[in-house]
């Protein structure tokens, strides 16, 4: 079984819990909740030393009781409590626990109008880490003397720290005004075990002497046996002897208990009890089910032919413990009986004696339990940990309480969690965006293995980043901007920049340097600096004149050789080219044949970068215009762009060698010095994305027809890469923001930087290190197996095919995160098209048509990518459905066809931002229900 978590480490840092707030020597913790300040006191009944909630939890109001309340007979322990008006879910964190042992957790609430109110609420709910435990119903439970609730549960707690949480289900304020913890022994009540929980109903001693509660001292595990008695029906017995222990007793009921117990008043009288099933369990998905515990002791010296002898039935059936005989004379007896799957709405328990018995039937005591389920996973064990370091030591001020990411209606605020079947969550994305963070950038970020988005923008942070944020596998963005973080770049992060797989946002931080040679240089110019300034200021000004000298030929000399090249062709190079590792200098530029621009040159066709059409995590967009009037599009990388030469070049030797009416054309690059910049051909209507969100400056509803008529030309331009190049192409990036549009509204496939070669006919697998994807669009085998192929286009493309369908984007957000294809097949599985098919439409297309694309897209993302077709494939389906479209009248866009302020086409570069998304199933397995094979006879 997978292991299970219920909250771990909270006490790190900050709210600590204080070493008054551990166990006492008995193992015990006594939390008088509310109580002020540093106070603790010795209980006059119990002599247990209680102390003050402060050290367990950090949030909530102390209250006392009303004026009225606030009697002197009333127990300490309840005359304060706290009070959760804010937040959903608050918790007390009870540590120095054993990973493994069983405890019993009791928690007590008394009203006692302490806001004036008296209006008491109608509930809330109470959980043991991550597993409910019970409905609190202040109005509805019954009260004890003391006008109080109390709430008792037996479970296996798997770790050395647990929490007990209030969550506001909407009934009023949850409170509660004390929480107690025991330790059991493990051979005790053995119902309760890791998988299962006993939730306490009633606990009840016969004949209790001078009604009293037995409790601790004289239970030594503090149980509270309330006393039952009815002068009317039973008979009292008593004795003052020893009753004598049984070996392996699973239960062991105190002998302050064990020497009462009653009887019929007359011989063939019966002792009856029962209890009514709670109402979550009377219903259509019945709970595990009921214990039941019987303490039997015979306190009478049975003398000659006496016997006593009876029959324990449950709702008139004989046959749970058929002609019982108590084992002897002051010797300690019990029976129990597991009630599972109640198919009753209430039970009674009988016990009468048996046509032999010559003397009527005894018992002392009860115990009756509700079993609880507590298989619930927490949070990933390191994920936890992790986690919880990072809020105490910047003291988190959100609703950070309970588990990180369980349940997920309650996951804290600012994390996203992966949610996958059998495995605990994990924390796939952190936002700390203005939480007032000080101090360095937490070491525990980097055990945060599944993260893929950590955005600590506009905080106060200092120090160095630390470069062990680039061993975090999945980790696709860092936003550290707008901070006071200094030094330079690690080379773990500059490397997986350059490569690709990571945008680091870093702006607004003065202190932070950029650039390695220039940091390198900084270092060396501060170590010399006490030497310089003993040097004659003649000196100085002799060396910077030599320098500006020096510098000035220099920079001459370039300009010189950048001038006798406006048009350079390069010798073409064989297909092969494509498995050269790109470098950073200009030798692997000669890979491209198409022109080479200078800087001088870019500025002019682009008027001095006066028009800027969008901007990217490579750079900017600009509008430029050739010698001939030919409009362009010039991608120029920004000094300060965390994407390097490599993907500069893969994409500029990509786009060198192939050549295809939907692929976007480039007409040069630009390596001049430090400068580099792509020059594409331009695509007027910007991107697939934009038109079919209607985001575009003149709106409108793209029609079924031109969305059918760009997904061929899509699936063409993919179709020339898979098939019509040599080695195949994967682009590895197809998402509905790299499909571009033209003035003529033809779509093309853009972006390239990302795009390998795959060798098909020797079936090589393209392996990486590091995933390259955007979610919503990752082939979950090519997530699995880090080995992209063709067919992980496919299924990218056909994410592309819902959007089109749907008008919705990959990720949907509303209610929670979820993928367009678990949404869609869960719809289309109904039959339900209607759900589906973008309603702005209105109609507009061929039903016929529609399911047989809806059908495309679900084959093209198959979970496996054997259950995929090929792009090919893809290609003749779709051509099929652009003639079936024909054979309508035809449609018309309604955005117009000639806006020219859509450009972040050019701008999609890399960059992922994930800020908004979680990690998601891609399969969808539709649930069928067996049927219920009703009670298990017992």
């Amino acid at each position: 079984m997978a292991p299970r978590w219920w909250l771990l480490i909270l006490c790190l840092a900050g709210n600590i819990l204080h070493g008054r707030a551990q166990l006492d020597s008995r193992g015990f913790i006594n939390i008088d909740c509310g109580l002020q300040g540093e106070e603790s006191y010795i209980d006059d009944e119990t002599k247990l030393v209680y102390v003050s909630d402060a050290g367990f939890t950090d949030t909530g109001t102390p209250y006392n009781l009303s004026a009225e309340n606030f009697l002197p007979w009333r127990s300490r322990n309840v005359r304060s409590l706290r009070s959760f008006p804010d937040g959903v879910r608050n918790c007390y964190t009870l540590g120095s626990l054993v990973s493994g042992l069983k405890y019993l957790f009791r928690a007590t609430f008394l009203y006692g109008n302490y806001d004036g109110l008296n209006k008491r609420p109608a509930s809330f709910d109470l959980y043991i880490g991550v597993n409910f435990w019970t409905a609190v119903n202040i109005s509805l439970w019954g009260l004890d003397q003391d006008n109080r609730v109390t709430v008792e549960a037996i479970v296996v707690v798997p770790h050395n720290l647990v929490q007990v949480c209030l969550v506001n289900t909407g009934g009023g304020t949850p409170f509660i005004s004390g929480l107690e913890l025991r330790p059991l022994k493990m051979s005790l009540y053995p119902q309760a075990t890791a998988e299962l929980g006993l939730f306490l109903l009633r606990r009840r001693n016969f004949a209790a002497i001078n009604g009293t509660i037995i409790r601790f001292p004289d239970d030594p595990y503090d149980r509270l046996w309330y006393p039952r008695s009815d002068a009317t029906m039973w008979a009292e017995m008593t004795t003052t002897e020893r009753v004598d222990d049984v070996d392996g007793d699973e239960f062991e009921a105190p002998m302050a208990v064990l020497q009462t117990a009653i009887k019929p008043l007359n011989a063939s009288g019966s002792i009856r009890f029962g209890w009514e099933v709670a109402p979550e369990l009377n219903n259509a998905s019945p709970g595990p089910g009921y214990l039941a515990v019987l303490h039997l002791v015979e306190l009478e010296l049975l003398g000659g032919d006496a016997l006593r002898q009876f029959n324990i039935s449950v709702n008139h059936d004989e046959s749970w413990v058929p002609g019982y005989t108590p084992p002897g004379y002051l010797r300690r007896a019990y029976v129990y009986n597991k009630f599972t799957n109640p198919s009753h709405s209430s039970y009674i328990v009988t016990i009468k004696a048996t046509a032999n018995s010559t003397l009527p039937p005894i018992i002392s005591a009860y115990e009756l339990f509700s079993i609880i389920t507590t298989t619930n996973i927490g949070t990933e064990s390191q994920d936890a940990t992790a986690v919880m370091a990072i809020k105490a030591k910047y003291g988190v001020q959100k609703n950070w309480m309970g588990d990180p990411c369980f349940p997920k209606t309650m996951a804290w605020d600012g994390l996203n969690c992966s949610y996958a079947a059998a495995n605990p969550p994990g924390i796939t994305s952190i936002n700390l965006s203005f939480s007032g963070l000080n101090s360095d950038i937490s070491s525990s970020f980097a055990h945060l293995k599944a993260l893929q988005y950590l955005d600590l923008s506009n905080n106060n942070l200092t120090g160095s980043i630390p470069d062990a944020l680039s061993q975090l596998p999945s980790l696709t963005v860092i936003d550290l901007s707008g901070n006071q973080l200094s030094g330079s770049i690690p080379s773990g992060l500059l490397k997986r920049i350059q490569d690709g797989f990571l945008v680091l946002r870093h702006g607004n931080n003065p202190n932070l340097c950029t650039d390695r040679n220039s940091c390198q240089l900084a270092a060396k110019r501060k170590s010399k600096l006490a030497i310089y300034v003993s040097v004659p200021i003649l000196v100085i000004v002799l060396i910077v004149s030599v320098s500006l000298l020096v510098l000035f030929f220099l920079r001459r000399r370039n300009q010189q050789q950048g001038s006798m090249k406006n048009r350079t062709a390069v010798k073409p190079q064989n297909e092969e080219a494509m498995s050269t590792s790109y470098g950073g200098d200009d030798d692997s530029l000669r890979l491209v044949e198409n022109r080479r621009f200078t800087y001088k040159e870019l500025e002019r066709i682009t008027n001095g970068f006066d028009r800027v059409l969008g901007e990217g995590g490579f750079g900017r967009v600009y509008d430029g215009f050739l010698e001939d009037g030919t409009q362009v599009a010039v991608k120029l990388r920004s000094h300060s762009s965390n994407q390097g030469v490599k993907e500069f070049l893969a994409e500029a030797q990509i786009l060198t060698r192939i050549h295809h009416k939907n692929l976007v054309s480039m007409i040069g690059y630009c390596k001049d010095r430090e400068y580099m910049a792509l020059v594409y051909e331009y695509m007027a209507q910007g991107t697939l994305r934009e038109h079919i969100a209607a985001s575009g400056r003149n709106g409108g509803c793209l029609p079924w027809r031109q969305r059918l008529k760009n997904a061929l030309e899509s699936a063409q331009g993919l179709e020339y890469l898979h098939t019509g190049c040599n080695p195949p192409l994967i682009h590895r990036d197809v998402k509905a923001t790299n499909i571009l549009l033209n003035a003529r509204l033809e779509a093309k496939i853009a972006d390239f930087g990302l795009t390998k070669a795959f060798d098909y006919h020797n079936n090589t697998h393209l392996f990486t290190n590091t995933l390259a994807f955007t979610p919503g669009y990752v082939d979950p085998e090519y997530q699995a197996t880090m080995q992209p192929t063709t067919k992980s286009d496919v299924y990218s493309l056909g994410v592309v095919l819902l959007e089109l369908v749907t008008g919705k984007p990959a990720i949907l957000s509303d209610p929670e995160p979820t993928s367009i294809v678990q949404w869609a097949r869960q719809r289309l599985a109904r039959g339900n098209m209607e759900g589906v098919v973008d309603a702005r439409m209105q109609g507009g297309y061929d039903i016929n048509g529609v399911w047989k694309v809806a059908e495309i897209a679900l084959k093209c993302t198959a979970q496996g990518s054997a259950q995929r077709p090929t792009m090919a494939d893809v290609v003749a389906q779709l051509q099929e459905c652009v003639e079936l479209e024909e054979g309508r009248a035809p449609s018309f866009h309604t955005g117009g066809s000639s806006g020219d302020d859509n450009y972040n086409a050019y701008t999609s570069a890399q960059s992922t931002d994930v800020s908004n998304n979680t990690a998601f199933e891609t399969e969808l397995r539709i649930p069928t229900l067996a049927a219920d094979p009703g009670p298990t006879a017992r």
